[in-house]
């Protein structure tokens, strides 16, 4: 702030004025994941819906486990009506079978 001392007003072409009128911004570093691999999950969980596919969430842990849960099952796997994804497994599947979900 002694700059302003010098000038109490702004100074045209004074870069001392001009630097105190900039912002920071963190940009990805105030989020814990990247654009990139943000981009990345949003385009997969994408890709899984088009397939008809509702993962748990669209993290790609979740969207991993709901493709993998759509081979076992024969079907797309709906995180909103079924088990957790991790949790389908063959033997889940014939109970599932048995009691009509």
């Amino acid at each position: 702030m002694k700059h302003w001392e010098h000038h109490p007003e702004p100074v045209e072409g004074c870069f001392g004025c001009k630097a105190l009128t900039l912002e920071m911004n963190a940009g990805d570093a105030t989020r814990d994941i990247s654009d990139k691999k943000w981009t990345a999950e949003l385009r997969a969980y994408k890709d899984a819906r088009a397939q008809g596919i509702q993962p748990n969430s669209t993290h790609m842990p979740d969207i991993r486990r709901a493709h993998e849960a759509s081979e076992i099952l024969g079907r797309p796997y709906n995180g909103d009506t079924m088990p957790k994804a991790h949790k389908i497994t063959k033997k889940t599947v014939e109970v599932m079978k048995e009691i009509g979900a």
